[in-house]
C-alpha cells in the first residue's frame, strides 16, 4: 500500500491591529510552550536582522533563546533566523514573513505561519498565491485576521 503524503497545518495570519514585531514574538513564545524548535524565514537581509535584535528586546521581562542559521550550533537553537528554505535546527513550525516562499519540504513541518501586513496591497497579493500553492499541495489550511481589539479570529 504507497504512503501517503504527510499533510501540513499552514495558518495565515492577516496583521492589522498590530505588526509583525508585535505578533511573532507572541506566536513563537506558544510554540516553545508546545515544546516545538521554530524556524523564522524572512525574504531580507534586513528584516532578518531586525528580527534577530527584535527577539532579543521585545519585553523587559523576557527575550526569546534564538541564533542565526549562520552561526555554528544553529543545530542545537530552539529558534533559528533564516534567509534560506532549509531546516537547520529541525524545527516542527516554520514562520514565513516578508513573503517568503512556501519551504519546497512543507510536508515536513507540523505547521508553517504565513504572517503578512495587511494594509501592503502587495503583501496581500503574495499571501493569495501562497494560499493557492498551499491548497494545491494539499495541506490544512486557516485564515486567522486581527479584530479592532487585536484579537484572531478564523475566517476561513
Amino acid at each position: 500500500m504507497p504512503t501517503l503524503p504527510s499533510v501540513t497545518e499552514i495558518l495565515f495570519y492577516h496583521l492589522q491591529q498590530q505588526p509583525l514585531e508585535k505578533v511573532l514574538p507572541n506566536l513563537v513564545e506558544r510554540s516553545l510552550e508546545r515544546q516545538w524548535r521554530a524556524a523564522i524565514q524572512a525574504a531580507s537581509e534586513e528584516r532578518l536582522q531586525a528580527l534577530d535584535d527584535q527577539l532579543w528586546t521585545y519585553s523587559d521581562d523576557s527575550f526569546l533563546p534564538h541564533g542565526t542559521d549562520r552561526e555554528a550550533d544553529a543545530a542545537s537553537q530552539p529558534v533559528v533566523l533564516t534567509l534560506k528554505d532549509t531546516n537547520p535546527n529541525a524545527a516542527s513550525i516554520r514562520f514565513l514573513v516578508e513573503g517568503a516562499d512556501l519551504p519546497s519540504d512543507a510536508a515536513s513541518y507540523a505547521r508553517i505561519c504565513v504572517l503578512f501586513d495587511g494594509t501592503d496591497q502587495d503583501a496581500l497579493l503574495r499571501a493569495r498565491e501562497q494560499w493557492k500553492e498551499a491548497k494545491a499541495g494539499g495541506h490544512t489550511i486557516a485564515y486567522w485576521q486581527q479584530d479592532e481589539d487585536g484579537r484572531w479570529q478564523k475566517k476561513a
